[in-house]
């Protein structure tokens, strides 16, 4: 959405400061082809499809985040479309890829999926907090962290990335900021629309370097042991032809991997022929257990549980009193490893805090 006020002066200047995209030469127009359009796409398409469940996970809402567009745009033409100043989020690769991309997410949708988050009534009206930034690094480092899995298997190889960082700037701003902003020329712009029940109906966008977005289409010709020009090739002269079996699969939509075509060979399917087992006796050894007798085990009292918000968590300080689950007087329980063995009260052994067993629990006695 874009602000209603009047832009200052300072804001004109910056609207109309660098080349439009109308204004690139055709070199810089056609910096990217079709084919590699489609290809980021695809790519954005995996990734964001697994990064827009990880987001339905965290809010425990519905999800959706449509199939992207991909467009050559620059950053006075993105100044034109969208507001200033926003929350920009600075995703970097350290394994696998190179490079880095920026998310530009609206701020009222920030505002939202942090009172989600923080079990607070929505209200977009207040004023963006170092709180809202903090919680949206966290929610994409989720996305992206997942999103980078997926990419690791249509690439073939592990991807990792650095903790987002987020910023509340404007296009001045994150030109100092942001590699990705670092330049006048063309950038690769790839926007999504997000839906988030009925919370959120809004559209946020990745901005990719173009080396970078030349970099991930190459890594995934090299992963599906094609190069760009026979693909191009393949896709601008010969019609796509249906494979024989349907169940073969792609990678990427328009990217055939030969490792998975068909081939004419002769096969003989034949009837399993299973071992058979003969029944035999229970067999019950009796030895002792001073084998294991040495082996130590970890032994937890429990007081109690609650379970809090994480904004009443974020109140806590010196002096708070956290309720419990438990009534003065009830028995506590007690753990082996995990595994819950006894129930007990509480006593005091000189200056230490001890428990008298008081109760055994029945699959533990039956197991003795």
């Amino acid at each position: 959405m874009m602000n209603n006020e009047m832009l200052s002066q300072e804001e004109i200047d910056l609207l109309l400061k660098g080349a439009g995209v109308d204004q690139l030469s055709k070199d810089e127009k056609d910096c990217i082809s079709e084919l590699e359009k489609d290809t980021i796409g695809e790519i954005g398409n995996i990734s964001m499809g697994t990064a827009a469940t990880t987001l339905s996970t965290l809010l425990h809402r519905k999800v959706i985040i449509t199939t992207p567009e991909v467009l050559i745009t620059t950053t006075s033409e993105l100044a034109n479309e969208y507001p200033i100043p926003f929350v920009a989020v600075d995703v970097k690769y350290k394994k696998g890829l190179e490079g880095s991309n920026v998310l530009i997410i609206n701020e009222d949708d920030v505002k939202v999926i942090t009172d989600i988050m923080l079990g607070n009534e929505i209200n977009t009206d207040r004023e963006l907090t170092e709180l809202d930034l903090s919680a949206i690094s966290e929610v994409m480092n989720q996305m992206m962290g997942s999103a980078a899995t997926s990419l690791s298997e249509m690439f073939s190889k592990r991807i990792d990335i650095e903790p987002p960082k987020s910023y509340y700037i404007t296009f001045e701003e994150g030109e100092n900021k942001l590699e990705v902003l670092k330049t006048n020329g063309p950038l690769i712009k790839v926007r999504f629309k997000i839906i988030v029940e009925n919370l959120i109906d809004s559209k946020f966008m990745q901005l990719i370097p173009i080396d970078f977005g030349l970099e991930m289409v190459e890594s995934l010709m090299n992963a599906s042991n094609y190069s760009y020009e026979s693909v191009k090739d393949s896709k601008e002269n010969k019609p796509m032809e249906k494979p024989e079996n349907e169940n073969v699969s792609n990678a990427a939509d328009g990217l055939n991997d030969s490792r998975n075509l068909p081939h004419e060979e002769h096969v003989v399917i034949k009837k399993p022929v299973f071992e058979s087992f003969d029944s035999s006796k229970n067999v019950s050894y009796k030895e002792s257990i001073d084998l294991v007798g040495d082996i130590p085990i970890e032994l937890t009292v429990e007081l109690g549980r609650t379970i809090k918000k994480i904004g009443e968590i974020l109140e806590y300080g010196p002096g708070t009193v956290i309720e419990l689950d438990k009534l003065v007087g009830e028995p506590l329980n007690v753990y082996a490893n995990g595994k819950l063995i006894a129930r007990g009260e509480v006593v005091v052994i000189d200056d230490n805090f001890g428990i008298r067993i008081t109760d055994i629990e029945n699959t533990y006695k039956k197991n003795n």
